[in-house]
Parts: structure tokens; sequence; C-alpha cells
């Protein structure tokens, strides 16, 4: 065991430097392997995305998701660490200490996990930082400009995120009362979702949402279904990761995402059942997913047995908070973020205060069952509805205010024109289709074309091409003899002539 110095160890500013280094071989081993598994959820979460959109959307989605990836991971490195987890100013935000990683030591161990480097601490929390707004790209997909993107997920990072992860895991005022969130809950989920509400809200409904009322037909189920699949495996990384070990906690929180997760998923197969008389991968996933996110912040925390219950909750409250957004409210949430991880995520970190226990991690807190006290419950309760206020607040700011700079310019650089959102995002804004038979090169088309799809479009004059006619909203072809090899959904099959 190794005496850690203060200007490494000490990051929340008590004066102490208590903290002793127990960096091993096993906890290090498992806390890369983990930090390896989220990083593939932010890819995964792309191909899920994707699938779930229209063809025309699609290549938008995974340039959005792979952008972000590296821009957060920079920000993170040049100042959001420190801004999270540097020494305590106030309750409220670090300090620049450990800007650009500095006095993060690649062998030695921070107070905030002992046994692993304070390196690799750092950068498993970045995986954190880095999907948190990505989740909100299912919030607006086919809406919101690229360049925008970029510049709101910046400011959402340094507005929102650094913010709550310092009140909650950096020694903030919000750890400094008792909140618990074992691996993302409120940091997380509950930022992320309620932001995906505000940015619903702020933007409207899209140009076609009348068509299909919010529920776009899914141009790729299979690829959605790896991409779900994917996250899926990386979640374990996410949850198990956060007890920082290879250890008991990492397994009761392997255990209680297993559980949470597939019995969610048989929740929404039920609903759907009862509702629709028929199931689909999507409906499972879907479900899966909701479990998944309401899990995170407890499933260090409660026992296994008390997971099939937040399963059940989870699985309801996600399908009923769908119906009632999407159906009822006709709030334009393309992918459901909001129920998916908003919801969800705030419901499991209040059931942390009910159903913790410190027989599963002694040094988590003790719930109410077990403790027959409402204080933890109360201040989890307080902690989500203050994060969601903040998070619905700069992110209406920040939506709002770029809206009227852009409607004071004359300029569409925040949500797409209602001809570039029919047209679809990957054509507008990034010059390129996500399948090749979708390009038929007219005058002017091959200005900003990649080389592959302008190889790929130079065809002898006979073959036969076709594509998808965005302005006219139907399947057109030029070669009747080759009707039967246009992707379609079956929607548009009537639009044929069904002769050989």
């Amino acid at each position: 065991k190794i005496s850690c110095s203060s200007n490494r160890i000490n990051m929340t500013g008590s004066g102490s430097s208590e903290c002793v280094c127990n960096v091993n071989s096993g906890d290090t081993a498992w806390m890369l392997t983990s930090s390896l598994l989220v990083l593939g959820m932010m890819p995964a979460l792309g191909f899920f995305e994707a699938g779930l959109s229209s063809r025309k959307n699609a290549v938008s989605i995974l340039t959005q998701i792979t952008s972000g990836m590296a821009l957060l991971q920079m920000l993170w490195h040049m100042v959001g660490f420190t801004l999270s987890f540097g020494p305590d100013q106030g309750g409220f935000i670090g300090n620049f200490d450990h800007a650009f990683f500095m006095h993060l030591s690649a062998t030695e161990c921070s107070c905030f996990a002992e046994g692993i480097p304070a390196l690799l601490f750092a950068i498993f929390e970045a995986m954190f930082a880095l999907i948190a707004p990505l989740l909100m790209t299912g919030a607006f997909v086919g809406h919101m400009r690229f360049f925008f993107f970029l510049l709101f997920i910046v400011l959402w990072e340094v507005l929102v995120y650094y913010p709550v992860a310092h009140w909650v895991w950096g020694g903030g005022w919000l750890y400094q009362l008792g909140v618990h969130d074992f691996a993302g809950g409120i940091v997380l989920h509950t930022t992320a979702g309620s932001s995906s509400l505000a940015v619903a809200l702020a933007l409207g409904r899209r140009a076609d949402y009348a068509e299909h009322h919010g529920e776009e037909t899914p141009h790729n189920i299979p690829l959605s279904n790896i991409g779900a699949a994917l996250l899926w495996m990386g979640w374990y990384g996410f949850n198990g990761g956060s007890a920082f070990g290879a250890n008991a906690v990492a397994v009761n929180a392997v255990a209680t995402t297993t559980i949470a997760s597939c019995g969610a998923s048989l929740i929404w197969l039920i609903c759907a059942v009862l509702r629709h008389r028929s199931v689909d991968s999507l409906v499972l996933f879907n479900g899966a997913i909701a479990g998944l996110a309401g899990i995170t912040p407890c499933s260090g925390y409660v026992s296994p047995a008390w997971a099939t219950l937040i399963a059940t909750v989870l699985g309801l409250i996600s399908y009923g908070s769908v119906w009632l957004l999407k159906e009822k409210l006709k709030i334009d949430d393309a992918l459901d973020v909001s129920s998916l991880h908003g919801i969800t995520g705030m419901v499991g970190s209040m059931l942390v205060g009910i159903m913790a226990s410190t027989k599963v991690n002694p040094d988590g807190p003790s719930g109410w069952i077990e403790s027959g006290d409402g204080t933890v419950f109360g201040y989890q309760v307080l902690a989500v509805v203050v994060v969601a206020a903040w998070s619905m607040f700069w992110t209406f700011l920040i939506i709002l205010g770029a809206l009227r700079i852009s409607k004071w310019r004359g300029a569409h650089w925040v949500a797409a024109s209602t001809r570039k959102q029919l047209a679809g995002l990957d054509k507008s804004d990034h010059h390129c289709f996500a399948y090749a038979a979708d390009f038929i090169p007219g005058p002017g088309d091959f200005a900003g074309v990649s080389p592959i799809l302008r190889r790929r479009s130079a065809r002898e004059p006979d073959e036969p091409r076709h594509f998808y006619d965005v302005r006219r909203r139907r399947p057109q072809e030029t070669d009747p003899l080759v009707v039967n090899e246009v992707h379609l959904s079956t929607d548009n099959l009537h639009d044929f002539d069904e002769s050989p």
C-alpha cells in the first residue's frame, strides 16, 4: 500500500491526504476492460439510432455520434475532468489543477478509486461524459443541423454535465448532502433525458411529423438490433465498472443489471401483446434499454431479489411514458430518449432511497426499507428534481437563444428547413447517402460528394438504377424489370404494378 500525495488524490479540497493506494493488476484489468466496453457503446448507439430512423438520415446520425466522441474526449481531457473531479470550489465545481490530465499518475491512485491508477479513473469517467450528450441525438434525428450540434454538445457539457458530475460524484454539495448515484442515473440519464424533452419542445415537431405521427418506419431493423445488442453488452462495463474493481459489488451490479434488463424487456413484450396483439424485436430491445437505464443508479446498492420488482416498475413506467408523451401529448422526441433514459433514470435514482442495503454495499446508503428512515429517499428526490430542472433550464436557454439568433440572421443553422428535412440531412448536411442506390447524379450533384460515391455513380447508361425520391415521398424506378430489387417498406408496395 502506498500513501498518496495530496496533489494527486486530494481532489475534493478537503485538506486531507488519508487515502491509501492499493493499485493491483486485477482491478486495473477489469477497469480497462470496462472502459473499452463503454467506449463501444457509442458506435453501438449510432447503429441503434440509424436503424430506427429513415434511410435519409442514417449517415447524419453516425456522423454526429462519431464527431461527438472525438470532440467531447478532447474537451474532457482539457477541462472536463478537472471541472468535474478537481478540488471542490464552494460545492459547485472543480478547479483547474488537473487540466490536460496534469498530476494524474499511471501508477498511483486517486481517492475516488484506490485500487486503480488515477489516470485510468479519468479515462473511465470520460466514457460517461462522452455518451451523455450523445444519447440526446435520438431526440432530434433529422432535425438539428450538424454544425450547431457540435456547438450544442460543447455548451451542454460545460453548463450541465460537468457541474452535475461534480455535485454528485466529485465532492460537491449533493455529495456532501448524502445523495448516491452508483453509475449515472442522476448524472447521466436524468440530465440527458430531461434535456432531450427540452430539445423536443424547443425545436417543435419535424416537417413530416403528421405523416408518421412521430413514429418513422425503421429502415433497417437488423442494424438497429445489432446496435441494441452491443449497447446491452457494453452496459456491463457501465454498471459493473462503477464498482472500480473486480469485487463483490461489481458482481452484484452485473447480476442486477441482467435481471432488470430482461425483466423490463418482458414487461414491454406483455404490454405490446395486450395493446397490439403482436410483438417484434424492437419492442424487446426498447424494454431492455429502459431496464438498463433504470437499474444504473442502484445496481450496486440493491439485491438481485429487489431487481425483479424494479424491472417491473421500470418496464411499466417507460412504456406508459412513451404512450403519454408521444401518443397523447404529441411531443416529437423522435426515438423516445426522455422515456427510455430520462424517466427510468429518475425512477431508479429515487428507488435507491427505498431499496438500498448496506449488506450489498457497505459503503452505500441504507434505504427506507432497511433503516426505517426516509431521509435518504428525500435526498434522492431532491437531487432528481434539482438536476432535471437545471438540465432543462440550460437546454432551453441554449436552443431558444440560438433559434432567436438564427431567426434574426434569416438562416436555418439550428433546425433544418422544411425542404432539408424532407430531403434528409444526409444529403443537405453531408452530401452523402447511406446507400449508393439512393443517389442519381444530376447537374451539380457531384459537388462535395465523396470519391467513393462519385465512382459508384459513374455507371453504364443501360445499367438499371433505383432511388427514393424524397420530394414525391414515393418510390420511383427507372427500369420496371428490376422492381423487385428496390429496398422499400411494405407501405409503398401499392405504388407498383404487380405484374411480372
